[in-house]
């Protein structure tokens, strides 16, 4: 697939094992692999379409995602990317090249007993809704459109639960009016934060957590939980020094890349960065965050959304 955004390019990866950019929009690992590696996993979790890894690999952790996509079909569009359906194929595809590398009993002791990471749904409002050229507002209210991504989400989780998962952490919305990319072209507001978008991540999380207690009450067994990252990402852009970011970092002149275009400005102009830890201040991702945030984001869902998750031997 020819996607519009890509991460699989210098400085992507810079402090990744091998200093190799892997389509990770971060500079490091992500919290899933941080997440992976605290419960005794690899530390990292390997891509299903990536040809370098096979299913003994997948065996312990494989990642279905694609940057940039969304609940709404429509958002995949946007970047062409792999929706969200297809990434549930592929899903049902990896369960039968499970069954039969380590047989039917136990591949389903590994599809009842694994942790499901659900991060999802910004996109659809960054690239889809609030887009100049976007369908969906004609369609839809700001709140019709929240309904609509819920209605979406609990079918995506139903098909989910009925394909075996058991343990799922849904992430919730972070504050992404605080992104750097709608910062960037945030004049009217002198490079802050755009208080609207973040006003929808509040709404939104709202309706998710009720959808979440509807599911959990529908599902016996089913164990899905909200893991919040709102304030966490909140208090990032209000203390970045807490978290080794220059607070310069954090001014417009840090964004100042084209919005929407940061993957391609940097992979175009082939500019050498240093390493992002803070040896320098500008940041190569309008939507990304690095490996140290990444980290914090983990413990943060460990102490919260996904404390239920024992994994058996």
């Amino acid at each position: 697939m020819l996607a519009t955004t890509r991460a699989n390019f210098p400085p992507y990866g810079r402090d990744f094992p091998g200093g190799r950019a892997t389509g990770r929009f971060c500079n490091g690992r992500l919290a899933t692999d941080f997440v992976s590696e605290s419960l005794g996993l690899p530390p990292t979790v390997p891509a299903y379409l990536d040809p370098a890894y096979s299913i003994k690999d997948f065996a312990t952790g494989v990642c279905f995602a694609s940057a940039a996509t969304g609940l709404d079909t429509a958002t995949s569009d946007v970047l062409s990317v792999i929706p969200l359906w297809q990434e549930m194929e592929y899903f049902k595809e990896y369960k039968k090249r499970l069954t039969r590398y380590v047989g039917r009993k136990k591949a389903m002791h590994i599809i009842h007993e694994a942790v499901y990471i659900v991060s999802v749904g910004t996109n659809d409002f960054i690239e889809n809704y609030y887009s100049p050229t976007s369908s969906r507002r004609k369609q839809f209210t700001v709140e019709e459109y929240e309904d609509f991504l819920i209605g979406l989400a609990a079918r995506f989780l139903s098909k989910l639960h009925r394909q075996g998962a058991r343990k799922i952490s849904f992430t919730g919305f972070s504050p992404f009016g605080c992104l750097p990319s709608e910062r960037a072209t945030n004049f009217l507001g002198h490079g802050g934060c755009v208080e609207q978008y973040n006003k929808v991540a509040i709404d939104f999380n709202m309706k998710l957590q009720a959808l979440i207690e509807r599911l959990c009450a529908s599902f016996p067994g089913l164990k899905l939980r909200f893991a919040p990252t709102y304030d966490l990402f909140l208090h990032v852009v209000q203390n970045p020094s807490s978290y080794g970011e220059s607070p310069t970092c954090f001014s417009l002149i840090c964004w100042s890349r084209p919005a929407g275009k940061a993957s391609n400005a940097l992979q175009d102009s082939r500019t050498r960065f240093e390493d992002a830890a803070g040896r320098e201040e500008w940041r190569w991702a309008t939507s990304a965050t690095n490996g140290a945030v990444s980290r914090v984001k983990t413990q943060t869902s460990l102490c919260s959304g996904i404390q239920f998750i024992r994994l058996r031997a």
